[in-house]
């Protein structure tokens, strides 16, 4: 049986060790680095990383450029293959998220899976809201719940990738509820919140941060949060539980890996880097005026939580009826 809160068991281990001071760091790059993310430019992935690199330059903690390279294609799976084409090189890094995870799972042609690359540092936990546009109908998760039972397939939630975290949210909700709805992928983030503003689908899983201004301005009506407990931006908007919806609460990390092979010193490089860069002002702002949960793990803690995250991943997916091929 699943476990209800799905901040997966090795992360509270790993918040006991997180402290342990990191082995000095040999290497030190004489080159520029180059920090791989999924997304375009102006995606999740992309944002992460540029903020994390005008983090690290503003706070002056690398002696060399961080330069973004944009591998967009298959949910994650072209920028995990550059990286997995990377054995052992130091100089490359990449932001990882849930479908680095799920995309292995359940897609033959993502052949690179999580744990065969190195993992770094965890950074973030990123939660989320479900949203209707302002004049529909649905004013609670019950009624939207209902009219989807009364309407099998006919409502629509726009989202990114089949095995995102919004698609995986979608699932769980279905399987716990027997409600039924379409799913349309959208390339980008704007061009979900585009559709749902348009009228083209009925309702979105956003992160807090997109949905903010559009639920302040009337634009957007919040109908649940998908966290444990309240935000403390949104008060006013109960959790999946309290709306009556006891399901695993799927959380989307996001962090740093590296190519397999990475060399110890490298690593170790990495974890102090990223460990300084996430007490400067510049990260702690981006975390905080983007509602994000800051979960800063060292390379050995990272490893456990996505082992574990991935066990719970598949069991999710396996129960949700998702096919996998691994």
């Amino acid at each position: 049986m699943l476990a209800r809160k799905m901040a997966p068991a090795g992360l509270a281990l790993a918040l006991a060790v997180a402290g342990t001071p990191a082995a000095h760091a040999e290497f030190r790059p004489t080159k520029t680095l180059e920090l791989v993310v999924h997304s375009g430019p102006g995606g999740g992935n992309d944002i992460l990383g540029r903020a994390l690199i005008a983090a690290i330059e503003d706070a002056k903690l690398s002696p060399v450029r961080i330069q973004i390279n944009n591998k967009v294609g298959g949910g994650g799976a072209s920028a995990a293959a550059y990286l997995a084409e990377k054995k052992g090189d130091p100089n490359v890094i990449g932001v990882f998220t849930s479908v680095w995870v799920t995309n292995p799972l359940a897609q033959a042609e993502a052949n690179v899976g999580i744990r065969e690359l190195t993992p770094i540092s965890m950074l973030v936990l990123e939660p989320a809201v479900i949203v209707v546009r302002a004049d529909s109908p649905y004013k609670t998760m019950k009624d939207l719940i209902e009219g989807a039972k009364a309407n099998p397939g006919k409502l629509k939630q726009s989202g990114g990738s089949v095995l995102a975290r919004d698609a995986v949210v979608r699932q769980v909700l279905m399987s716990s509820t027997g409600a039924r709805w379409a799913f349309i992928s959208f390339p980008s983030g704007g061009e979900r919140i585009s559709a749902l503003l348009g009228g083209h689908v009925d309702m979105m899983v956003i992160e807090p941060a997109e949905a903010g201004e559009l639920i302040r301005s009337g634009k957007l009506r919040a109908l649940a949060q998908v966290t444990d407990e309240r935000l403390e931006q949104f008060k006013e908007i109960p959790t999946l539980k309290e709306a009556g919806i006891d399901v695993p609460t799927v959380p989307q990390p996001r962090g740093i890996l590296g190519p397999p092979g990475m060399p110890a010193d490298a690593v170790a490089y990495y974890e102090e880097l990223l460990a300084k860069a996430a007490k400067s002002p510049g990260w702690q702002k981006f975390v905080r005026d983007n509602l994000l949960q800051s979960v800063v793990l060292k390379s050995k803690e990272t490893g456990a939580f996505l082992a574990d995250y991935e066990s719970q991943m598949r069991a999710i997916l396996t129960q949700a009826g998702v096919k996998l091929v691994r």
